[in-house]
Parts: structure tokens; C-alpha cells; sequence
């Protein structure tokens, strides 16, 4: 009996084996012929199944899946296809040298052109933009704003804690849907892992509507775990707006175990904030399909056509998003656009510096042509991993003539960057290949001289008041250890 055990075991552990090594087989194929991944992705993944079978395939039906084709933002409203009416118009006459622009943004017209073309991202003139770079600041002006609404309040964001700070914004929401302020909030599955669901009960009873992004209804067998709603947005009576890195938690006020919390946020007011809503209605007329906003025109209270007499900006913005769901990467090809009409200088900050090699051979240019490019990265690591894979690639870039700075004065998690004090880029996209590829992700994109100076200033002050150089010399001592770390760090950078 025991040996007729033996032997059923040992069949159903040989077919066992054989269909883990088909599937492997398959997803194999699937990478290599019907995904177009980078090479380098590609054969990490093929890797990881042939080293690791049984766990590389179950990595990669978790982590490893894009959305291309699967049009998750396919429904348009009529607002949405006189946005896009709007950037085609633009479009041609930005190629037709029709667009007025002043000469120091004209140098970054086909940057415009591009984000027109791949994401509809209007240009948008006069807009008044307002900086933070703390979390108690953008904190207190968010409060601030959602207290003054007078008909919406659209807040969606990847992370909210349950904490002082989560629950003081909860609160502020509950109170304004009690007064009878339509409040809709969506947040990302992951990013809410931990928040109970009673967090929202007063919030809804209140008449709030909350819903969660690609839900983990089996969070443990939710192939969706790695497509991340990534964005930071706040839009309230379709007049103010803010874009930005700082996520709903106390650690963002410097509470938390990374110290001091360094960021970059914005506050829009002007026509820029269509743009952002037009992002929200997407993202919720998808999260809340039972429920959906419908805008029929431009003179929907969502897209308000007073609120804007009182703007005293002249700052140019568009507001471009990516996702996993689509090929085309505006964020990334904006980042690399920017990077290629640079003439004198790039400042970059960033948590999270894993570029491929286009952006990397990009950067390597820009440096070697003589433009002044530095790149400020964190001290501390929150994702070990990521943080080796950051000094990987960061020190390749030093022989050409990069220089690189850690923070030292807590943790900085700003997505931000400058190029020639004219173009900024700020908001939720970090310069990684998960924010390329697997996040949504929104950015604006702004082009105005004396924000641009401003943006440099503070870049510079900071370069010598909380930053450590990384010396070519000292990367080049660095320990074997340390080595180990970066090589192994960078094998999985393309799947991090």
C-alpha cells in the first residue's frame, strides 16, 4: 500500500512538474514574442523562470503582466473629446510656428508638441502656481482648500493612513459632505493595504463616495497588485488644484521612521486645474462605474468658467498622465525631451533613480555636451534594493561629468526636475522604470522663467546646506561589499 502511495506521489510530482515547466514555457514566449519588452527586462524575467520555476512564474503572473490594450480609460465624456479637439488644434500650430510663445519657452516647443500629441496635454497660459516643499505647509493649504469648497471636492491619492493626519482628513471630508459638498475620494489598493474599512464609514454615511482602485478583493491573488494608482490629486470646485509627491500619512510631516520629510508639491489655480479634473473624471468614471460622472460640455459646474478672474500667474502648464495600460509613455518621452533640448543645465531630485538606458545614454550626453547636470537622490534607503540600484546607476553617470548628491537632512522624496530654469516637471512620477511602465502617473509640466529660477534656487541652497557630493574618486572605493549589493540590486532593477 505504502509503495502504490509512493508511486502516485512521485506521478503527480512529475506531472506537477511538467505543467509549472510548460506554463514557464509559455510565459517565455509570451515575454519574448507578444509583450515587446525591453531586451534587458525580457531576459530577467526569462531568467528568474529558468533559475526559479515554480516562484519565477508566479513573480511574473503578479508582477511581471502589463495592461497594454486593455483601454481601462477607453470611456471619454464629450469634455473629454474637446480636450483632445483642443490639443489637436494646438498641435498644428505649434508645428506650424502658429503658437505664441515667448522665447525662452519656444526652445521646448516639440516638448510641448510631444505631450500634445501622446496624452492631449493642453497648454494652458496664466496659471498661478504656489510651491511647497514641507509637509506641514501643503498640509495646512489642503485643509484649507477643502474647506472652502462650495460644490466638489475630487481627492485621489495612492496612500492614506490611518493616523492624525488620515483621520483629520477624513474628518474635514465628512463634515463637508454633511453640508451637502459632493466629496469623492478614490485611493489606491495597495497604497490602503492596511486601512480598515470602517476608516471611510463616517465619510460615506455623511454621503461621500469612496471607491478603491484596482481592489484587492483576494489581496493575495490579485494579479493587479503591481499596477499602482500612483497619482497625488486634489481638485476642488473645478478652480484649485494640487499635483504633487507628498501621500495622506504623518510620516509626511516628518513623523515618521525616514525623519524629516522633503517633497515637492504644487497648488494650481487657472485653467490647468481642467486638465487635472479631466485626470480625476477618468480615473473615477472607471474606479465607480456604478456611478459615474457625465460632463456633457465645457459649462458643466465641474469645468467652471468664472473662479478665474483673480488669476495673477503667467506660468504655461500641461498636465500629462501615463499608465501600464497604455504603450505610449508621455511622462517618460516628456522626461526625455527635456532632457535632449537641455543647454545648460538639468537638476534632478528623486527617491528613486533607476533609468534605462535611453534616459542613461541621454543623461551621459547631455553631460558630455557640456550641460550642467546633477542629480540629488536620498541617503537613507526605505527600499534597500532600489536605494543600491540608485548608486548603481548613479555611479555610472560620474565619469561623465554628472554630479551626485545624497540628502542628508531626513528623506527626500520629491519628483521634481529643472532643465535650463525655464522647464519644470513636478509630480508623481519618480525617475524609475516603475513609474515609466507599471504606474499611473501624472505630472506638470511647466514652463516659466521665473518658477524655473525659483526651482534652481532652492536646488542649489539645498545642494549646500543638506547634501553630501558623490565623488567619483569615492565611488570608485567603495567595498566589495558594497559592490555585491549595487550588482545584485541592479540584476532586478528592470522588475523592481
Amino acid at each position: 500500500m505504502i509503495d502504490l502511495l509512493s508511486i502516485i506521489y512521485d506521478e503527480f510530482m512529475w506531472f506537477l512538474q511538467l505543467i509549472i515547466i510548460l506554463l514557464d514555457i509559455g510565459a517565455c514566449i509570451t515575454v519574448i514574442f507578444l509583450e515587446r519588452r525591453s531586451p534587458q527586462a525580457a531576459l530577467t524575467w526569462i531568467l528568474v523562470m529558468f533559475f526559479l520555476p515554480f516562484l519565477g512564474l508566479v513573480l511574473y503572473l503578479f508582477f511581471g503582466r502589463h495592461l497594454y490594450g486593455s483601454h481601462i480609460f477607453s470611456k471619454k465624456t464629450k469634455a473629454d473629446l474637446m480636450l483632445a479637439s483642443q490639443a489637436e488644434e494646438q498641435f498644428r500650430k505649434i508645428t506650424e510656428n502658429a503658437l505664441e510663445l515667448t522665447p525662452n519657452l519656444s526652445r521646448f516647443d516639440s516638448t510641448i508638441a510631444l505631450l500634445l500629441s501622446l496624452d492631449n496635454a493642453v497648454l494652458t497660459r496664466n496659471n498661478e502656481i504656489t510651491l511647497y516643499t514641507d509637509g506641514e505647509m501643503k498640509f495646512e493649504a489642503f485643509k484649507e482648500a477643502i474647506l472652502e469648497a462650495k460644490h466638489h471636492i475630487h481627492l485621489e491619492y495612492f496612500i492614506i493612513r490611518d493616523d492624525e493626519l488620515g483621520n483629520l482628513v477624513v474628518d474635514l471630508l465628512t463634515q463637508k459632505a454633511a453640508e451637502g459638498i459632493e466629496v469623492r475620494a478614490i485611493f489606491d489598493a495597495a497604497g490602503t493595504f492596511s486601512v480598515k474599512k470602517e476608516f471611510f464609514t463616517q465619510l460615506k454615511k455623511a454621503g461621500g463616495d469612496v471607491r478603491i482602485f484596482f481592489p484587492l478583493k483576494i489581496s493575495f491573488l490579485n494579479t493587479r497588485l503591481n499596477f499602482r494608482n500612483h497619482r497625488k490629486i486634489l481638485v476642488v470646485d473645478g478652480t484649485t488644484g494640487f499635483i504633487g509627491g507628498f501621500n495622506i500619512g504623518d510620516e509626511y510631516l516628518g513623523k515618521g521612521p525616514m525623519g524629516y520629510w522633503r517633497d515637492t508639491h504644487v497648488r494650481l489655480h487657472g485653467k490647468a486645474v481642467a486638465a487635472l479634473q479631466t485626470r480625476f473624471i477618468m480615473d473615477w468614471n472607471y474606479a465607480a462605474q456604478d456611478a459615474q460622472i457625465s460632463v456633457e460640455d465645457w459649462e458643466s459646474p465641474y469645468y467652471p468658467k468664472e473662479g478665474f478672474r483673480d488669476v495673477t500667474g503667467h506660468s504655461y502648464i500641461q498636465i500629462a498622465s501615463s499608465g501600464p495600460d497604455s504603450a505610449e509613455k508621455a511622462i517618460y518621452s516628456g522626461y526625455m525631451s527635456l532632457i535632449g533640448h537641455a543647454k545648460e543645465s538639468i537638476y534632478i531630485q528623486t527617491p528613486y533613480f533607476i533609468p534605462d538606458d535611453p534616459m542613461l545614454t541621454g543623461l551621459l550626453l547631455a553631460a558630455r555636451s557640456g550641460v550642467d547636470v546633477r542629480i540629488m537622490i536620498p541617503c537613507k534607503p526605505d527600499h534597500p534594493l532600489v536605494y543600491w540600484a540608485n548608486h548603481s546607476y548613479l555611479g555610472d553617470l560620474l565619469a561623465a561629468g554628472v554630479r551626485g548628491y545624497a540628502y542628508n537632512d531626513g528623506f527626500i522624496h520629491s519628483k521634481a526636475g529643472v532643465f535650463d530654469g525655464v522647464a519644470t516637471t513636478i509630480g508623481t512620477a519618480n525617475w524609475d522604470i516603475r513609474s515609466f511602465k507599471l504606474n499611473f502617473e501624472t505630472n506638470a509640466f511647466i514652463y516659466d522663467l521665473e518658477f524655473g529660477k525659483k526651482m534652481n534656487q532652492i536646488f542649489l541652497s539645498e545642494l549646500e546646506t543638506n547634501c553630501t557630493e558623490i565623488t567619483l574618486e569615492e565611488y570608485k572605493e567603495r567595498s566589495l561589499n558594497v559592490k555585491i549589493k549595487e550588482g545584485i540590486s541592479r540584476l532586478f532593477s528592470p522588475i523592481l
